[in-house]
């Protein structure tokens, strides 16, 4: 599976795409448990403004504890980072790849598990292009 399963462009207005990411999300186990509006932040503290730029921070409570239980300083991972930005007309949507985190793990349950979550963003973020949710 190659990066771009992670990644989409939408053509839709930031709003609507913060509305269809976290159902996306939803429909393969992950709640959004923070969200952080960067252009927000950098307009209140620098004076500088941005396009809009959110942080989704998502979780799947199950994989989350499962990789806990086989590392306790996976947390510093969690949560999986989804990025939601303006480019032009459109939005982009950009999941973290999981593997790239925990730096390829070749093996063993924690390979197994950075395949499954990957997995599942992937088809959260390829869900995005298919019928409106």
């Amino acid at each position: 599976m190659n990066e771009n399963a992670l990644k989409t462009t939408l053509k839709l207005s930031m709003e609507e795409a913060l509305e269809r990411v976290p159902k996306a999300l939803a429909s393969e186990g992950f709640g959004v448990l923070t969200e952080i509006d960067i252009a927000g932040t950098l307009k209140a503290k620098l004076g500088v403004d941005r396009t809009p730029y959110r942080i989704l921070g998502a979780c799947n409570p199950a994989l989350a504890n499962r990789a806990l239980e086989m590392d306790p300083e996976i947390g510093l991972m969690l949560p999986c980072n989804v990025v939601v930005y303006e480019e032009g007309d459109e939005v982009v949507v950009h999941a973290v790849d999981p593997r790239r985190i925990l730096g390829e793990p070749k093996e063993g349950e924690m390979s197994a598990l950075a395949d499954e979550v990957r997995e599942k963003l992937a088809r959260a973020i390829g869900s995005l292009n298919g019928p409106r949710q």
